[in-house]
C-alpha cells in the first residue's frame, strides 16, 4: 500500500485490546517486512531506552488507525505496548518516530 494514500483515524492505546485483527499481511514486499522489523527493534529501544514515542499506522478490520505511544517490547508476532496491549506486527504499515 502506498504510504502517501494512507489517512489514518487517531485511536487511544487504551481502545487496541477491543479491535479486531484479521489474519492477511498488510505489505506487499519482502523488503518491506525487513525494513517494518528493523523499525519496530529501533522503536522498542528508543521506547526502553529514551522513553521516546512513537506513531504506529495499522489496520484492524475496520480500517486504518494510528496511535502514539512506546512500544515496549517487539516480538516475532506483535509489539506490546504500555499497559499489556498488543498489536499484531502483519498489521502494521509504518512507525514513526516523534
Amino acid at each position: 500500500m502506498d504510504k502517501a494514500l494512507l489517512k489514518p483515524k487517531s485511536i487511544d492505546k487504551e481502545k487496541i485490546s477491543g479491535l479486531t485483527f484479521p489474519k492477511d499481511e498488510v505489505l506487499s514486499s519482502e523488503q518491506e517486512r525487513k525494513q517494518r522489523h528493523h523499525d519496530l527493534e529501533k522503536a522498542t529501544t528508543l521506547g526502553n531506552v529514551e522513553h521516546n514515542k512513537i506513531v504506529v499506522v495499522f489496520s484492524d478490520a475496520d480500517g486504518i488507525k494510528e496511535v502514539n505511544t512506546t512500544i515496549w517490547a517487539t516480538t516475532d508476532t506483535r509489539i506490546i505496548l504500555k499497559g499489556g496491549v498488543v498489536v499484531p506486527i502483519h498489521r502494521i504499515h509504518e512507525v514513526r518516530i516523534v
